[in-house]
């Protein structure tokens, strides 16, 4: 009998581990046909929650054995340090990343599945229909940051497509092969290939608590994820630094030539020191641009782990 591993990420969900539990298993004991052939398990990961996420996770574990695993952190790494420790510990045959707060459907599991077993791809991902819970703002930068990665970027990456999917071994495996320590698993998840396709999900809202995400970390994300998987960046850097340089030496020869022909000194100060501002403004651009750059490689070369785990069940 082959297995299916859930890895649930989790960070200050307390009042939606038993609600999605519950609802999961739903989907399972709905779906004998679907599943007799495939029994399933729970890998949790708390990522330093301040709350009592692990506490529910241990009395899921106590009452469900068998069923329920968790990974507790030493401390909060991050939504991709969970995603890479639940797919570095998953035994399963087939692997499912869902999100905790049930705006992953787990009523597709059973459609994800067969369609994984039919042979004909390797990964079943989701995306979303609309973001019509979402603030206005919200969707349109949503919607800029896929224009620009998908223009920056080889690997495209699908518009609304959500990290929950259901991958063969194989797939996970392959996925597992990329050691870095900057993640960005959207873009990893594509960035390997295989067969996938996608099933479309009307947007729903939480089941219980808020979201942790808040406008500053979900912009910073982004950042990284263009840095991570595109080096267009370094060559608007490249270029529009040689764009100024040879507009200032043309800049240089006017003065010159006008200083030789007319003998008269420059005037408009004002606009000099105008000019000077904004060319120093685009060199410290590109030196952000370059020091982002500098600063993953470092992070690359100190070899830390991405995670430490606190307690294992």
């Amino acid at each position: 009998m082959k297995m299916m591993s859930l890895i649930v990420p989790c960070y200050n969900e307390e009042p939606t581990v038993p609600i999605f539990f519950d609802a999961v298993e739903k989907v399972f004991a709905n779906n004998p046909d679907t599943f007799k052939d495939v029994r399933h398990e729970y890998l949790f990961i708390n990522d330093g929650s301040s709350d009592a996420t692990l506490t529910e996770f241990r009395k899921l574990h106590t009452a469900h054995p068998e069923l329920v695993h968790y990974l507790s952190f030493s401390r909060n790494f991050g939504k991709e340090a969970g995603l890479a420790a639940g797919l570095q510990h998953a035994n399963g045959d087939y692997v499912a990343v869902m999100d905790v707060d049930l705006q992953d459907p787990p009523e597709l599991l059973p459609q994800m599945l067969s369609l994984l077993e039919s042979g004909n791809y390797d990964c079943v991902g989701t995306m979303r229909e609309d973001r019509k819970s979402e603030p206005a703002i919200r969707s349109f930068l949503s919607r800029s940051f896929y224009t620009v990665i998908n223009k920056v970027s080889k690997v495209q990456i699908i518009p609304n497509a959500r990290d929950y999917r259901l991958m063969t071994r194989q797939m996970v495996d392959a996925i597992l092969e990329l050691p870095e320590y900057n993640r960005f698993s959207k873009g990893i998840f594509n960035w390997v290939g295989f067969r996938t396709t996608y099933l479309k999900f009307k947007n729903a809202p939480r089941a219980a608590g808020e979201t942790h995400w808040s406008f500053w970390q979900l912009f910073n994300y982004s950042i990284e994820a263009i840095v991570d998987f595109s080096d267009v960046p370094l060559k608007i850097a490249t270029f529009t630094g040689g764009l100024f340089a040879f507009l200032s030496i043309i800049g240089m020869i006017i003065v010159i030539a006008r200083k030789l022909l007319l003998g008269n000194s420059v005037s408009g100060w004002a606009s000099v020191v105008t000019i000077m501002l904004f060319i120093g403004g685009i060199q410290l651009f590109c030196l952000g641009i370059i020091g982002n750059y500098i600063g993953k490689i470092y992070l690359e070369t100190k070899h830390r782990p991405q995670y430490i785990i606190q307690e294992k069940k």
